[in-house]
């Protein structure tokens, strides 16, 4: 398996020289909007320790990534009135991961709504900080 490149974009957004339309942040977990979401409030949990995917975090950055996953699934159904969530993770190439650090799709869902195909579109700035901010109020309560 390739080694972690610190270039990734999602390293970048960690360190500040990116920018995101963050809803969740703690001392080993990010969490913000994708920017091409495939249903509103579509958001990308990640930790913040450098792991390529599944296959080489540790257990316990692991867990704490998937705790906060549930934390931004339970605030999305209430901010955005879903039916159900939707957790997506990928690992390398063939198991269809495009940015090589580790993350967790959180998709909120409506009952017979499709979703979005991926990276189709992107949403406007302006409906992206309104879930941001809608989104990160029902996580902090």
């Amino acid at each position: 398996m390739p080694s972690y490149d610190p270039n990734n974009i999602f390293a970048k957004i960690l360190r500040g020289e990116l920018p995101c339309y963050k809803v969740y942040e703690d001392d080993k977990v990010l969490a913000f909007l994708d920017i091409m979401p495939r249903s509103p409030g579509h958001t990308l949990v990640l930790p913040k320790a450098p792991a390529r995917n599944i296959l080489d975090i540790s257990a316990d950055d692991l867990a704490h990534v998937i705790t906060a996953a549930q934390k931004v699934a339970k605030a999305a159904v209430k901010a955005f009135s879903a039916d159900g969530i939707t957790i997506q993770q990928f690992n390398e190439g063939a198991g269809g991961q495009v940015v090589f650090h580790l993350h967790l799709h959180v998709i909120p869902r409506k009952a017979g709504v499709a979703m979005k195909p991926p990276a189709s579109e992107k949403e406007k700035p302006d409906v992206l900080a309104e879930h941001a901010k809608k989104l990160a109020a029902a996580i902090s309560g």
